[in-house]
């Protein structure tokens, strides 16, 4: 069993459960803490609802109650979360086939491309995350920082940072998941024949030749040194 392969399967793994936190989470932008001060409230938005709670901790959340009145990089961001977490999910499942430790997959050979796969949907499943956390958290700074901006300003929630935590796991992963297939190259199996007992009388060696062939059928004989000459 490759270490790589663990190691890949626990960040890709580890990266899926954080996006679909970072999904289903409501925090994706809050109010600022000098407003928050003044009022003694706090508002959370989410891809999926609102929420508002105060100093007591009572808190109250109502969902987008339609889809067409939802601004358009909420609805980017939910796309592109719903295509990570789908990815994650089959993501696991092939790399689940292709590591060397379970028994199903097929071949040695069909589960390095199960891995290779694994590793390039874990690839795409970062990439859709880190996209859609960016582009939400890119709309929260231009209103920040906007003065022109009269409305409520909200600062970056705790699912941003979990979705890009989870992407860069789900990235890693993949790119260990794709290296591991070199490795398992460069490590071929090595095959062995057996070929049965041997006799006594078959592992004697025997030379035959041409005009050099030679037997002894008796004693050596003696040469004098002018044999030699």
């Amino acid at each position: 069993m490759s270490m790589a392969q663990i190691s890949a399967l626990v960040c890709g793994v580890g990266g899926f459960g954080a996006l679909v936190a970072a999904t289903t989470s409501n925090e994706w932008k809050v109010t600022t803490r000098a407003s928050s001060v003044i009022t003694a409230t706090w508002v959370y938005q989410g891809l999926w609802m609102n929420c508002a709670g105060n100093a007591l901790g009572s808190f109250h959340c109502r969902p987008h109650f339609t889809i067409f009145k939802v601004e358009g990089y909420i609805q980017a961001c939910r796309g592109l979360m719903i295509a990570a977490v789908s990815l994650g999910f089959f993501g696991s499942i092939f790399a689940l086939f292709g590591m060397k430790c379970t028994k199903v997959g097929g071949s040695d050979k069909a589960k390095a491309k199960l891995a290779c796969l694994a590793g390039i949907v874990f690839i795409l499943s970062g990439l859709c995350s880190m996209t859609g956390c960016s582009l939400y958290a890119n709309k929260i700074t231009t209103e920040f920082f906007d003065p022109l901006f009269m409305e409520q300003k909200y600062e970056l929630g705790a699912a941003l940072f979990i979705g890009w935590a989870g992407a860069s796991l789900c990235i890693i992963g993949g790119v260990i998941f794709c290296f591991s297939i070199s490795d398992n190259n460069k490590t071929p199996r090595m095959s062995y024949t057996y070929n049965g007992p041997t006799s006594v009388t078959s592992s004697r060696t025997k030379y035959h030749g041409g005009e050099g062939d030679f037997k002894t059928t008796g004693p050596s004989k003696q040469f004098d040194k002018n044999a030699y000459v």
